[in-house]
């Protein structure tokens, strides 16, 4: 099995945001994506909002009164491109903030342009 992963790919600081959060939250968001790598859905994860069927993910994990999210896409068929990995700080709704949104559709734009790139 897992000769058919897809590797990961890091945007941006999404590696260095993963690994300074709670161990119990990367074990998650790890386990999750290794399920991307596989081809299926971690059972929590759902469609990021805004993003139609640009086949871009959400996983949500609550530890100790805070909220940490991993956003990921598995829209290119070489790798499952890690775009954000954050803290919640807003404590306003359950909607991702705006400055996190433009982020996240900074680095698909990134992502896709290093698609482009490898595929020439």
């Amino acid at each position: 099995m897992l000769e058919n992963l897809k590797p990961l790919r890091w945007i941006g600081s999404a590696k260095r945001d993963l690994l300074a959060m709670p161990d119990e939250v990367q074990q998650v968001f790890g386990y999750a994506l290794y399920h991307a790598q596989t081809g299926s859905l971690y059972p929590s994860a759902k469609p990021l909002r805004g993003f139609g069927s640009a086949g871009v993910v959400e996983i949500v994990e609550d530890r100790r009164g805070n909220t940490y999210r991993a956003v990921y896409t598995v829209r290119f068929a070489d790798a499952v491109y890690v775009l954000h990995c954050f803290e919640k700080k807003s404590k306003h709704g359950i909607e991702t903030p705006k400055r996190e949104m433009d982020l996240i559709r900074a680095r698909l734009k990134d992502a896709e342009a290093r698609v482009k790139e490898v595929r020439r």
